[in-house]
């Protein structure tokens, strides 16, 4: 049985035990109106959903589509001849949407690999100021991935379940101010075909982030996701991310440096080859907007 089915039941049922855990505080709003310090929940501790590779605490808004765009450079060290990178690009087009207040799902379709992906993500937990106050944010995403780029030899065959990639995250935050929010992710990949029995099918990660308010419309990202278990190939690297997020009206312009090469969820874990000190790096940049399409 594949590993994301197996796994499927267990993180179903831990999701409706915490939904409802979670929900009653939500219930009981309507009835603090009267209190002195009624219960507010804690939003905006990202400018968008993403950090910069990362899913961020943020959810689409209900009845929302938050169309992005994204695009990676070469690497900066490639020189004046290809224009310090600028001459060769990779791009990600993703359509994400919220479907409630907790819970927003999405796909999209990278040319890295010519990879198709779907997600699911839910807020198990929401920080809130005031009587019932909670400390921090909890959300749950689970993405699928298939890489339709043909492969070079047949041997060993490949089968559609081969280049099926699962990758689960679990985001924990909290927005310590108007100007910081920090976030961990423990992330499980598996993938269901690896080169060799040298390498693991199952890889775990603890992804740090963290965003600084800079001014009104500008803020400074940074993100860095270590692998703590697992065998990969040694020439695959952690990912490190730096960047901006400009926002403008409708849009959110988010310009980045960073090693990663791929933008989908688990080659970003898996198959970043970029090495800072060498200057392996790569510019980017992510452009979202968003469109209601139906009132909430």
């Amino acid at each position: 049985m594949p590993f994301f089915t197996s796994l499927l039941p267990f993180v179903t049922a831990m999701l409706l035990a915490l939904g409802l855990f979670a929900q009653a505080p939500d219930d009981d709003l309507l009835s603090e109106l009267g209190d002195s310090e009624p219960t507010l929940l804690v939003n905006a501790s990202f400018k968008t959903n993403r950090v910069i590779n990362l899913h961020s605490l943020e959810n689409t808004a209900p009845g929302v589509m938050d169309f992005k765009v994204s695009h990676r450079f070469g690497f900066v060290d490639q020189g004046i001849y290809d224009l310090f990178g600028l001459d060769n690009a990779s791009m990600r087009l993703g359509f994400e949407f919220g479907l409630t207040n907790r819970l927003a799902a999405g796909f999209g379709r990278a040319s890295y690999q010519k990879t198709y992906d779907g997600f699911i993500k839910y807020k198990i937990l929401r920080q809130k100021t005031g009587a019932k106050s909670f400390p921090f944010t909890v959300a749950y995403i689970s993405t699928v991935a298939i890489k339709t780029l043909k492969p070079q030899t047949d041997n060993p065959k490949h089968f559609f379940s081969s280049n099926l990639n699962y990758t689960h995250q679990l985001l924990i935050g909290r927005k310590f101010s108007d100007k910081l929010s920090l976030q961990v992710t423990p992330i499980l990949v598996h993938r269901n075909l690896v080169p060799t029995l040298a390498i693991d099918n199952d890889i775990f990660f603890v992804a740090l982030a963290g965003r600084m308010k800079l001014t009104k419309w500008v803020s400074i990202n940074a993100e860095y996701i270590p692998k703590v278990s697992g065998r990969l190939d040694e020439k695959y690297r952690n990912s490190l991310s730096l960047g901006f997020d400009i926002e403008t009206g409708g849009h959110v312009f988010q310009l980045h440096f960073t090693n990663s090469t791929s933008m989908s969820d688990h080659s970003i874990f898996t198959e970043t080859v970029g090495d800072w000190a060498k200057g392996q790096i790569h510019f980017g940049f992510n452009i979202s907007r968003v469109f209601t399409l139906w009132n909430k």
